[in-house]
């Protein structure tokens, strides 16, 4: 039961951390990595998972969001939109690559929702993004452990 708990957890501050909360879930694996209790491969999925479904949120965020863009209410400026959509345009989906950076990843993956980037494309490569990064986290943690 502990360990349903353990994985849980991981996979709760994965998926907090891609949304727009300001939180960190590299930590919770690290932490989870070097207790050796659990399968890094493992690990590493759960948080990979948590991760990508939390950027989901975000897509459908900014596919929602759009209508309101004109709002007085809305959280983010005319200008600070336009230059975001400019920057998704020049870079493309490719820019999706860089979701799993701190602070410019999760504005990225809320940016491809309101500009209809296609659910496949965005799934694979945010997913090769998120799997990427906490792999290469996990085996740092690890050789470092070692």
């Amino acid at each position: 039961m502990f360990d349903l708990a353990a994985y849980f957890g991981l996979f709760l501050a994965a998926f907090a951390a891609a949304t727009i909360l300001p939180m960190q879930s590299e930590a919770v694996l690290v932490g989870m990595l070097l207790t050796e209790s659990y399968p890094a491969a493992a690990l590493v999925a759960v948080a990979s998972l948590g991760n990508v479904f939390g950027s989901l949120v975000n897509w459908g965020l900014g596919r929602w969001i759009e209508r309101f863009r004109h709002r007085r209410w809305f959280p983010v400026g005319e200008s600070a939109m336009a230059r975001a959509q400019s920057w998704y345009r020049r870079y493309g989906r490719w820019s999706l690559l860089a979701s799993w950076l701190p602070v410019v990843g999760d504005p990225i993956t809320v940016v491809a929702g309101a500009l209809r980037e296609p659910l496949p494309t965005f799934l694979l490569l945010v997913a090769i993004a998120k799997v990427g990064r906490y792999a290469v986290l996990a085996l740092a943690a690890t050789s470092l452990a070692s």
